[in-house]
């Protein structure tokens, strides 16, 4: 089975990226299951359904998330749908609105999906501890599905590579996502789990993750707030990896990076 993880979305210009691109992408690679983390691709923060249902039209058949997922209010009350194909990092506190992990039924077999967010770094996230939270997830799901997929939501690479390390063998894939920034370290581990340190973006370059870069570089320079300012035309990076997951195992056969450019 091959699954295509597509980093975060930013905004318009990364909706219409993915709009143009993975159609054609999903032929090209013979792709039998995408997924997206889209907690930024609605204004730069956020989703919402109208911009979840463009995206699920060209091909995205599941979405991750992250600390940005609360910021669309009327988006919020739809994660506690269990046919919203949307999960939000499985360490918030009990009685945060909607699930932290899935199970998708595909033709080729049933597909868990986990998202997790990191403790370190600018997130501070003063969370459950993902390393302690994730086995007894990835222990409910074996019952229902081989094939297990984390998205590992987290700014330091070092919790990234350690948290990679602690799950090999134990899932098919740990995709780390947030820091929009590719990493090129994407392998199989020696007992069957691919893994990513990030997987990067869907969105415009020459930026600061994203984002317009003189007022990013203004608050460097001045340690002053500076409003965020996302691009809407010029050229784009899609960056994503795509696995081929045995679905008697569900271990990786093998990764590989698919980072596209165009212009929008």
């Amino acid at each position: 089975m091959k699954i295509l993880f597509i980093g975060d979305i930013v905004a318009r210009i990364g909706r219409k990226t993915v709009i143009k691109l993975l159609p054609d992408l999903i032929k090209k690679e013979d792709v039998d299951f995408v997924i997206a983390n889209g907690e930024n691709m609605t204004t730069g923060y956020g989703m919402t359904v109208d911009t979840m249902k463009d995206l699920q039209a060209v091909g995205v058949d599941f979405f991750t998330s992250g600390n940005h997922i609360w910021k669309k209010q009327e988006f919020v009350t739809e994660l506690d749908n269990p046919k919203t194909p949307v999960i939000r990092p499985a360490n918030y506190p009990l009685g945060a609105p909607g699930r932290g992990f899935d199970v998708v039924k595909t033709p080729f077999g049933n597909v868990g999906i986990i998202n997790m967010i990191g403790l370190e770094g600018f997130l501070n996230a003063n969370l459950d501890s993902p390393f302690r939270q994730v086995e007894g997830i990835i222990k409910e799901l074996k019952k229902k599905a081989k094939i297990i997929i984390v998205d590992f939501h987290a700014d330091i690479s070092s919790e990234k590579v350690a948290f990679g390390l602690f799950l090999d063998g134990k899932v098919t894939a740990v995709f780390g996502t947030h820091t929009h920034v590719p990493t090129a370290d994407a392998r199989v581990l020696p007992k069957g789990t691919a893994v990513v340190t990030d997987v990067g973006m869907v969105g415009p370059q020459n930026t600061s993750l994203g984002v317009k870069a003189e007022p990013i570089i203004q608050r460097f320079l001045t340690c002053l707030p500076q409003k965020h300012d996302i691009p809407t035309e010029g050229p784009v990076w899609f960056n994503s990896v795509l696995i081929d997951a045995d679905n008697e195992t569900g271990k990786a056969k093998s990764i590989k990076r698919i980072d596209l450019e165009t212009d929008i």
